[in-house]
């Protein structure tokens, strides 16, 4: 089967299931922890129906499934048992009783056609020639930045929210202090790492179109623009922060 059909099966049934149990359960926020699963989960169907496996197939199913488990377990850990998020929230009341199948479409069906997007260069790359070469190494160094900025941020960010004595305050210290989205600046850096990876192959290059679109909606969609106008309205030193601290590419705060 084409590697672009069998990944958009495979996002279509995820997505299906995952908006199903969403109305069961009456909590749209688990989409959230289904972005991540649908990434490994497409990386692995595709590794698992290439039945002549490269190093370089198996290089980029490592890559791809290691991000996104790890995206998964942590927002899984964050989220469940603590409620749906403000913004489905306010799709719900909004919408009312309407509010499934508008879910259904607005962001279900969106975030599924993102996320096939988003993983073209793992599909770009099977049942291709290529080797692991210079291109390859270069993706693997910028994927390994990226998981440790986005692993090591989410961390820090975790233990700074489990103190009460930091409610209301923001965190500006650790990578926080370099860039106030070192998850989001990771997360770029490992589609860009594996785009390069992809790139290995001629018809790959046609992948770093996902890597741009992921970038695209970090930096200006649902990333840093929608969570930071969130933020500077409920934290009253974050306007100073956000004078000081680069918003995206780590580099030392000004100075005051």
């Amino acid at each position: 089967m084409n590697e672009l059909l069998l990944a958009a099966i495979t996002i279509a049934v995820l997505m299906v299931a995952t908006w199903l149990i969403s109305v069961a359960i009456k909590d749209a926020s688990i989409v959230d922890i289904t972005w991540g699963l649908g990434f490994a989960t497409v990386a692995t169907v595709l590794w698992i129906a290439d039945d002549a496996k490269s190093g370089l197939d198996t290089l980029l199913w490592l890559m791809a499934s290691i991000w996104g488990l790890r995206l998964c377990f942590y927002l899984a850990r964050r989220n469940l048992g603590h409620g749906e998020d403000y913004r489905y929230k306010a799709m719900r009341k909004r919408w009312g009783p309407a509010f499934p199948i508008i879910s259904f479409a607005t962001v279900y069906l969106l975030q599924g056609t993102l996320m096939w997007v988003v993983s073209l260069p793992l599909q770009l790359s099977h049942r291709a020639e290529g080797s692991i070469g210079f291109l390859a190494i270069v993706g693997v160094i910028l994927w390994a930045v990226g998981v440790y900025f986005e692993a090591v941020g989410d961390l820090q960010l975790s233990r700074f929210k489990g103190d009460p004595s930091n409610e209301g305050k923001v965190l500006d210290t650790g990578l926080w202090r370099l860039t106030r989205h070192p998850n989001y600046f990771g997360d770029a850096c490992v589609w860009w790492g594996i785009a390069l990876v992809a790139c290995s192959v001629s018809v790959g290059r046609w992948g770093l179109i996902g890597a741009a679109v992921m970038n695209i909606l970090l930096l200006k969609v649902s990333g840093v623009a929608l969570l930071e106008r969130s933020l500077v309205r409920r934290k009253p030193e974050y306007q100073a922060y956000i004078d000081r601290t680069s918003a995206f590419i780590p580099r030392p705060p000004k100075s005051s």
